[in-house]
């Protein structure tokens, strides 16, 4: 197929594969097929087919004994809810204010020491995202018992790692240019940051302050199943008393939880943007 050549002489254009290169791709192509069938089948050695195809039956069956809901049982829920909402609000608040120091640590134009301090906050910002919130959940519960405060913990643990990291990354896009405007006037590190970083970031900072909140409300019901508190915790006792019309009605109220939290979130970014 012909080519043209540009002011550079590189050519330009459609060019027919070599019987080379069409070999390696296909190869390849062949290559990722077996590792797929190699990993479906280490997957499913265990697994009990016979119950797979029973598992529309029995998912029919289940769903059945959750209709209808009971309804009444929704007044018993207002607790476990606001527990779920303080549980994610206030572990988001907690996280805030640790991750914000932490991600003017580990942004490379604003932290003091690239040896020593940005490291470190970097290993913490790691070592929180590194952890799932019902493992820190889990471990929680086991050295504080059981209860909301477990919750608010896990969750601030699991959430100063997701907002340091995006808020050292906003950190670093800065526009420099503003920053020596505002040195260059004789302004303190502390004048700096306040009025040539701050401005810049505030934005980027309570959209990611917003969407982990939103987040953590999905969280903190989960977080329950594991004695954290919330309707999570009220979920796990109706399973375990098999009443499922009131799981029906739990699981109902998570979900008008998460679209509300959801609403509210897009309409905070919203006046933000």
């Amino acid at each position: 197929m012909p080519t043209t050549r540009t002011a550079t002489g590189k050519t330009s254009g459609w060019q027919f594969k070599t019987w080379r290169r069409t070999r390696l791709e296909w190869l390849g192509w062949l290559a990722l097929v077996a590792l797929t069938v190699l990993c479906w089948r280490v997957m499913t050695a265990g697994t009990i087919w016979s119950f797979v195809e029973d598992a529309p039956r029995q998912a029919a069956d289940l769903f059945g004994r959750m209709l209808p809901p009971r309804w009444d049982y929704a007044n018993s829920l207002w607790r476990p809810l606001w527990d779920t909402i303080n549980m994610a609000t206030l572990g988001t608040a907690i996280a805030i204010v640790v991750a914000t120091p932490l991600a003017f640590l580990a942004a490379r134009n604003t932290t003091p020491s690239m040896l020593v301090l940005r490291p470190l906050a970097l290993f913490v910002i790691v070592a929180s995202r590194s952890v799932n919130a019902l493992v820190w959940g889990l471990l929680l519960v086991a050295v504080l018992g059981p209860g909301v405060l477990a919750g608010i913990i896990a969750i601030a643990l699991r959430s100063i790692g997701f907002i340091g990291k995006l808020l050292y990354e906003a950190i670093e896009e800065i526009d420099e240019m503003q920053v020596e405007a505002i040195r260059a006037t004789g302004a303190s590190p502390a004048q700096v940051i306040t009025y040539g970083i701050v401005p810049q970031i505030l934005p980027a900072f309570a959209t990611i302050s917003v969407f982990r909140w939103d987040i953590n409300i999905r969280e903190s019901t989960v977080l329950g199943l594991v004695g954290a508190g919330g309707l999570g915790l009220a979920l796990e006792t109706s399973l375990n008393t098999l009443a499922w019309p009131q799981v029906s009605v739990i699981l109902l109220m998570i979900l008008a939880t998460v679209v509300f939290s959801e609403w509210l979130t897009a309409k905070v970014r919203k006046g933000i943007l």
